[in-house]
């Protein structure tokens, strides 16, 4: 994980996104990213579903992981390089993912400070192969934790695009929160 505690680190990692760009660009054969997430899984070494920590949906590319994947290591070389990753994280694997719950961001971890598993067996068996949708990635984000934009995303210090896709070539992901809280009804 990036260490970007100050302006200046922050700084430095959005320089460091731009400058590869074109390297990016490359990776991705300069053609379009389109994914698809489907099911969950908990986080590796991040519990079990009767004590989960972390639940994501897995990303698969359509057409194909080795392009986003390059171009992802491109960027991570990048940071590594520039020494703004801790070294225990310099080699850590990297997870493409879709984090959906995560036990760290609960009411009782941020008021007692500590973080307890939650049991999401029942999320599990009621969402566990669910197809949550496909789309166009259109860019790369530099985001900042614990700091949210007007539309609750995380702030975004620097972004690089993606290859653009062609017009209506591909659906829209649906909005799985939103389908999850219709169908509890």
């Amino acid at each position: 994980m990036l260490k970007l505690w100050n302006t200046n680190r922050i700084e430095a990692a959005a320089d460091v996104l731009r400058r590869v760009s074109t390297k990016v660009m490359d990776a991705l054969e300069r053609r379009p990213v389109y994914i698809r997430l489907k099911g969950l899984q908990c986080m590796p070494d991040r519990g079990t579903p009767p004590k989960a920590y972390v639940v994501h949906a897995p990303l698969e590319v359509i057409g194909g992981i080795d392009r986003l994947k390059r171009a992802c290591q491109v960027i991570v070389d990048a940071f590594v390089e520039a020494g703004l990753v801790l070294e225990k994280d310099a080699n850590r694997g990297l997870l493409l993912h879709a984090t959906l719950m995560n036990a760290g961001n609960s009411k009782s971890s941020k008021t007692s400070g500590k973080t307890e598993p939650f049991d999401a067996r029942t999320i599990f068996a009621q969402y566990g192969s669910e197809e949550w949708g496909e789309c166009y990635i259109r860019e790369a984000h530099l985001s900042q934790r614990f700091v949210y934009d007007g539309n609750g995303y995380f702030h975004c210090c620097a972004s690089i695009p993606f290859p653009e896709e062609k017009q209506g070539a591909f659906p829209m992901m649906k909005n799985f929160f939103q389908k999850m809280f219709s169908t509890a009804k």
